[in-house]
């Protein structure tokens, strides 16, 4: 039994992105999303503005998410305001409310970094052990233990 190969002939970048297939709807639909995006905050005032992201389009109602339920309350009351924002865009005529999510972001925080401390009179011990030792991995070992030693 043998496979045979299709040999499809390599498209070029621009085709694939703006063209009729599914990828090009995509990134068309990421493009308007993110022109919303950018025309609210451009409108917004200046403590809104980076807590509210257009989360997505969907049977004429745009998606606004944003991190607190403050700013959600803000923004409902808003909507009518923001909606004549968006119609002024071409491609957002359609636009008839939106749908309105909290999604809190936590920040990852960086572990804390535990630093141990070797005392001088610990790696005197260890270079004193490593002076007698003959096995070179275990004395170049010790040394290096007794060279995280406090400078003083």
């Amino acid at each position: 039994m043998s496979i045979k190969v299709k040999r499809a002939r390599a498209q070029p970048m621009s085709r694939l992105l703006d063209g009729g297939g599914e990828l090009g709807s995509l990134m068309r639909t990421a493009r308007l999303i993110e022109r919303a995006q950018q025309h609210l905050r451009d409108h917004l005032p200046e403590e809104v503005r980076e807590h509210l992201h257009v989360g997505g389009y969907r049977e004429g109602r745009l998606t606004l998410i944003t991190d607190r339920a403050v700013w959600l309350t803000w923004l409902r009351y808003e909507q009518q305001r923001l909606l004549q924002l968006l119609h002024e865009l071409p491609g957002f005529e359609a636009v008839t409310g939106f749908q309105f999510k909290v999604r809190p972001v936590h920040t990852v925080k960086a572990p804390r970094r535990y630093v141990r401390e070797l005392p001088a009179q610990a790696a005197d011990e260890l270079s004193s052990c490593a002076a007698d030792i003959e096995n070179p991995r275990l004395k170049r070992a010790l040394e290096k233990l007794a060279a995280h030693a406090e400078k003083s």
